[in-house]
């Protein structure tokens, strides 16, 4: 016998086996009984040998092999059947004589069928790679999983398949028959599991599975080569140009989940049934042709968390697209991997999300530190600065990751670390409650637009004009904004977060109002001869200012409109008719109050050139999206 795990044991004749039954009735005598049996062996012994000598691979070594489940398919049957008999035969003289010439010629006759159902095993598997292939094999699953068992289905099979020549046996068309190939793989499946249970109970199980290993696990090797997962240690990849590490992630995100739900698991489900005559065998076999695989599949993953020299911003998003594939993957890495001799395959892949969220975790305290440590010149006009965009777009990509991003930071909330009131970071969702699962995420977004507000404060001191200043706040906030509201952010962040910092921008701009344009109202000079002083001459001075947002653009105009126009207007009315008279010529005001509105609807576009009828060129702030 070949020790504990592949231990035989007696298996009962087939139902459609030509060897009678091994038992007597209990009335014959004990002798008779003795008698009986011992010539009932010698007969399944005759027959057993005539039928394994047939078919006895020396026998035919100057032939070109011929499988007997492709030739034969009831000579094979009956093959299964003389084995299974003459390991019966064997038991019963081991009880009689463990030196018996009976023994003797059987082990030699079982050396020869064992031999003859290796090349049997070994022909099936390596002639069916393509039938075998683990999405096929998890497809047809479906069906085994309807029965009470995998073993009942197979056999079902087996018995189909034998009957299928026969006209009453047809299967019929419709919902339930099954394709061409879908038949081949059954059949083919069941020869498997019938061969590894002859093997098994025989105690031989140990050469079919050392078999099914050398075929199944190059199998599993060549799919990830094709797939393209190779084997880099964390210091290969520090070593690595970033685009060239970049398309390797990629290929593993691909490759990932096709090896856990279809790879893997496939081969999971087959290992279960050419050995579900025993799931200890079935467990050994499947774990040592994927363990290794396995575990280089997810040390990937971890090795990249682990490349710290590497880390920055940008690379974020990776590290977050592996952390979610495993994550989304984690109940199949369960199941595939359940095993207690395959811990060693989970445990990897949780390494591997421990390091992907601790990368995750620095590359935001880099990103955080990017915005305070900016240096970037501010827009002349007063318009979007391009850290604006960029920190936006960026935050925009993180909300998408908001179910990742939410599981790395739970144990690190920013409030615990901050000055800021718990209140600044909590988000009414849509629903009108708090949502914990993302709290963490809506605290990290809103401390970072945070971070970014307060570095365009310090930007904002930096023009010489105040209410440019203002306008500058405005369009940037406003940016913000509408950032969040027309993205994932805005569920983040909430309505009452919008609704806040849009009163803000509305605030800005009535600085800006206040500051650019009240000195015009009061500077309405009671002789309309005076000179304009050249520091009130405000249009001029704001030709160059803009707003790039159409909606906040036009806003603006209709509010000042709304102000200076109508002041313009009762100016115009009282002193054109006086002047008109008393110069005895045309008005010397020169502007009418339409003309008015018409040069402040050509505000804000940043016009070239420092006259008000110049050409006008749309500002495009640069570093966006």
């Amino acid at each position: 016998m070949k020790g504990s795990l592949f231990s035989s044991r007696p298996s009962s004749p087939s139902r459609s086996s030509p060897h009678r039954s091994y038992d007597s009735p209990s009335s014959t005598p004990p002798r008779a009984r003795h008698t009986f049996s011992e010539t009932m062996m010698e007969e399944n012994l005759d027959y057993a040998e005539a039928l394994i000598r047939k078919w006895d691979l020396d026998t035919h070594k100057h032939e070109k092999f011929s499988s007997l489940f492709v030739d034969d398919r009831e000579e094979a049957k009956k093959l299964l059947e003389a084995v299974t008999g003459l390991q019966n035969a064997m038991h019963y003289y081991v009880k009689l004589s463990s030196s018996s010439e009976k023994i003797i010629r059987s082990q030699n006759l079982m050396q020869i069928a064992i031999k003859r159902l290796e090349k049997e095993f070994y022909v099936i598997l390596s002639a069916n790679r393509k039938n075998l292939d683990s999405e096929s094999v998890s497809g047809r699953s479906s069906r085994a999983s309807a029965r009470s068992s995998i073993s009942d289905f197979y056999e079902e099979v087996y018995e189909d398949e034998e009957g299928a020549t026969t006209p009453s046996r047809t299967p019929p068309q419709g919902e339930n028959s099954i394709s061409e190939s879908d038949r081949a793989l059954d059949v083919t499946m069941a020869d498997l599991k019938s061969i590894a249970d002859c093997m098994i109970a025989s105690g031989y199980g140990k050469e079919c599975v050392n078999i099914y290993k050398l075929i199944r696990k190059s199998i599993i090797d060549e799919t990830l080569y094709y797939l393209g997962v190779e084997k880099l240690n964390h210091s290969q990849m520090q070593k690595m140009d970033w685009k060239v590490l970049e398309t390797k992630i990629k290929s593993w995100l691909r490759a990932a989940t096709i090896s856990v739900k279809t790879l893997f698991h496939g081969e999971r489900i087959l290992c279960d049934i050419v050995f579900s005559s025993s799931e200890k065998i079935a467990e050994s076999c499947f774990s040592e042709i994927s363990r290794d695989a396995a575990v280089n599949l997810f040390s990937f993953a971890e090795n990249f968390g682990k490349s710290k020299k590497i880390l920055s911003p940008e690379k974020l998003f990776r590290a977050l697209d592996m952390y979610e594939a495993i994550s989304d993957m984690w109940p199949e890495i369960e199941s595939v991997f359940s095993h207690e001799s395959l811990s060693a395959v989970r445990a990897e892949a949780m390494a591997a999300l421990v390091q992907l969220a601790e990368a995750v975790r620095i590359m935001l305290t880099q990103f955080e530190a990017a915005i305070q440590k900016d240096s970037s010149k501010t827009p002349s006009g007063g318009g979007v600065h391009p850290l604006t965009r960029y920190v936006m777009n960026f935050l925009i990509f993180l909300g998408d990751y908001s179910g990742a991003i939410s599981d790395i930071l739970a144990d690190s909330p920013v409030n615990a670390q901050t000055p800021l009131p718990e209140s600044y970071f909590s988000s009414p969702t849509h629903g009108g409650g708090e949502d914990p699962s993302a709290a963490a995420i809506t605290a990290r977004l809103a401390w970072l637009i945070l971070v970014l507000l307060c570095k365009l404060d310090g930007k904002a001191v930096l023009y010489n004009d105040v209410a440019l200043s203002y306008l500058f706040l405005a369009n940037n906030l406003n940016y913000v904004v509408s950032k969040v509201r027309n993205s994932n952010l805005g569920l983040l962040m909430g309505l009452e977060w919008i609704w806040n910092n849009r009163s803000k921008v509305n605030r800005y701009l009535a600085n800006y109002e206040r500051m650019g344009w009240s000195k015009v109202l009061s500077s309405l000079p009671n002789d309309p001869t005076a000179d304009i002083p050249p520091e009130e001459e405000t249009y001029k001075k704001q030709t160059s200012w803009v707003i790039p947002d159409p909606k906040l653009r036009d806003e603006v105009k209709i509010t000042l409109a709304k102000v200076i126009v109508p002041a313009y207007r009762a100016f115009y009315e009282k002193h054109r008719g006086d002047y008109s008279r008393e110069m005895g010529t045309e008005s010397i005001v020169r502007y009418a109050p339409e003309d008015l509105d018409n040069y402040l609807s050509d505000l804000f576009f940043a016009v070239v050139g420092t006259s008000s009828y110049g050409s006008k060129e749309t500002s495009l702030s640069s570093g966006g999206r």
